[in-house]
């Protein structure tokens, strides 16, 4: 289940910063798992652990459309000045929609299930989603980042 912000309201655990990973068992494939079915179900194209009402440093992102990749332990390491607006919902902001600028390129660092650093460059879209879930990490919402007056449901 997905953790739904009420308008107006706030989260704590939306708002509080996620522990790093450790443990990369089959608990946590199975987490991974129930995370990636959940996102599907919601039409989503990304999800974060606090989304789920878990404090980890992990979230899951869609690329391309088709191929979904874990982000564990991600920071962003490099951004493009360039800046690109583009319309953003959550799955934690059920109906409301804003305008953001978020980088046109990052590059990100993570660790794949084994534990070893993986660097990965994203541009468009796929840029877009990495920055939106990375934020939630971080305990950061596309909201504290709309174009002020932009945030209205659909």
């Amino acid at each position: 289940m997905i953790i739904p912000i009420e308008k107006g309201a706030e989260n704590k655990i939306l708002r509080t910063q996620s522990k790093p990973i450790k443990a990369r068992g089959k608990k946590f494939i199975k987490f991974l798992r129930d995370m990636e079915e959940t996102m599907y179900d919601a039409n989503g194209v990304g999800i974060a652990a606090p989304q789920v009402g878990v404090n980890d440093h992990v979230a899951l992102a869609l690329i391309d459309n088709k191929t979904v990749i874990p982000l564990i332990n991600a920071e962003i390491i490099e951004a493009s000045e360039a800046m690109v607006l583009g319309e953003e919902g959550c799955l934690s902001l059920p109906g409301l929609w804003g305008k953001v600028k978020r980088h046109k390129e990052v590059t990100v660092k993570m660790e794949n299930l084994k534990g070893e650093e993986v660097i990965l460059k994203f541009t468009g879209f796929n840029a877009r989603v990495m920055q939106h879930e990375i934020d939630h990490l971080n305990a950061k919402l596309y909201i504290d980042r709309a174009e002020p007056g932009t945030v209205k449901e659909a």
